[in-house]
C-alpha cells in the first residue's frame, strides 16, 4: 500500500459526512430564515470537516496506545494498529490537522463575527473546547472516551455545536425551537457512536476502556439506541410541525429512517445472538452514519423549499 493510501486511510474519509450532517442542516435552517452566507457554509463546513479528521487521527494514536486496537479488534484496521503508521508520524499529523482547525475556524469567526467582542470569546472558547474534545476523546491522561462521556460529547458538538452554532454565525441570532432539530442530528449521530461501542463491548471491556455499552452490556445498549432513533424520529416531526402551513410531501425526510429501522432489526438479530465478528456491526454504522446525513440533506431541502 502506497504512503498516499495509508494516510488517506489514517483519515477515514467515510466519517466525514456525518460531521457535514449538522452544518447542512444549519445551513437549511439559516435559509429558511433568509440569513444564509455561502462563505460562511463552506468555512463552517471545512472546520467541521477538519475537526472530524483531527478526531480520527487522535482516535487512531489514542487506541492504539492505551492497547484497545489490537490483535482481537473487530472494527476496520487502524494505521497504527497495524504498524504502517509510527507514533512519531501520527502525532506530526495531530498537530498539522490542529493548525488547520484553527486557520479554518479564526477565518470562520472573522466572516462572521466582525467586531462582536462577546461572540467573539463565546466562539474562541467553543471552538478551543472542540479541538481539546476531539484530541482528548482517546488521548492523553484523562481520555473521556474512556469514560462513558462519548456519547455527550457526540450529542453535545455534532448536535448543538454543529447545528445551533452554524446556525448562529449566519445572523447572530437564535431561536429556541431549533433545539429540536439539533437534538435530532445530536441523537443519530450518538446512535452511530453507539453501534460502534456495542460491536467492540468485548475487547473495549478487556482493555478497561468503559463505555455506555460496557457499562450497560449490548441488550441494554441496544434499547438505548431505540431512544435514539426513536427521539431523533419524534424531534423532527415536531419542529416540523411547529412551522406554518406545512404540506404532507415536505415530511419526505422520513423516508431517510426507513433504513433506520432496517438497521435496528438487523442490529437486534446479531445482539441476540450475540455475534462477534463484527461485520454486521460495520455494516450498520456504515449505514446508519449515512442515513443521518441523508436524512439532514433531506430536511435542509425542506427547509429550503418552504422558504
Amino acid at each position: 500500500m502506497s504512503k498516499v493510501s495509508v494516510w488517506l486511510s489514517a483519515l477515514r474519509l467515510r466519517t466525514l459526512p456525518l460531521a457535514a450532517a449538522s452544518i447542512i442542516l444549519g445551513a437549511g435552517l439559516a435559509t429558511r430564515a433568509q440569513i444564509f452566507d455561502l462563505l460562511i457554509f463552506g468555512l463552517s463546513l471545512s472546520t467541521a470537516l477538519l475537526l472530524q479528521i483531527l478526531s480520527n487521527l487522535a482516535n487512531d494514536y489514542g487506541d492504539a496506545i492505551s492497547g484497545a486496537d489490537n490483535a482481537q479488534r473487530v472494527g476496520p484496521l487502524r494505521a497504527m494498529q497495524t504498524g504502517t503508521i509510527t507514533p512519531g508520524s501520527m502525532k506530526v499529523a495531530i498537530i498539522l490537522a490542529t493548525l488547520l482547525v484553527l486557520i479554518s475556524g479564526i477565518s470562520l469567526l472573522v466572516a462572521a463575527l466582525g467586531d462582536n467582542l462577546t461572540s467573539w470569546l463565546v466562539f474562541l472558547l467553543l471552538g478551543l473546547l472542540a479541538i481539546i474534545a476531539a484530541i482528548t476523546y482517546t488521548m492523553g491522561k484523562l481520555p473521556y472516551g474512556y469514560k462513558a462521556l462519548g456519547d455527550l460529547a457526540v450529542f453535545l458538538f455534532f448536535g448543538f455545536l454543529g447545528v445551533l452554532g452554524s446556525y448562529y454565525l449566519y445572523g447572530l441570532s437564535f431561536s429556541w425551537t431549533l433545539l429540536l432539530p439539533a437534538t435530532c442530528v445530536g441523537l443519530l449521530s450518538s446512535a452511530v457512536l453507539n453501534i460502534n461501542n456495542m460491536r467492540d463491548v468485548y475487547t473495549d471491556k478487556e482493555s478497561q476502556k468503559t463505555t455506555l455499552a460496557v457499562l450497560w452490556g449490548r441488550k441494554n445498549a441496544f434499547t438505548y439506541h431505540l431512544f435514539l432513533i426513536g427521539g431523533a424520529f419524534i424531534c423532527a416531526v415536531c419542529y416540523l410541525s411547529l412551522l406554518e402551513n406545512v404540506r404532507i410531501w415536505q415530511f419526505v425526510f422520513l423516508l431517510s429512517f426507513i433504513p433506520l429501522i432496517k438497521s435496528c432489526l438487523a442490529l437486534k438479530d446479531a445482539i441476540f445472538k450475540d455475534l462477534r465478528d463484527g461485520r454486521i456491526f460495520n455494516t450498520e454504522l456504515k449505514n446508519t452514519a449515512l442515513s443521518t446525513f441523508v436524512f439532514s440533506l433531506l430536511f435542509a431541502l425542506v427547509l429550503i423549499a418552504s422558504s
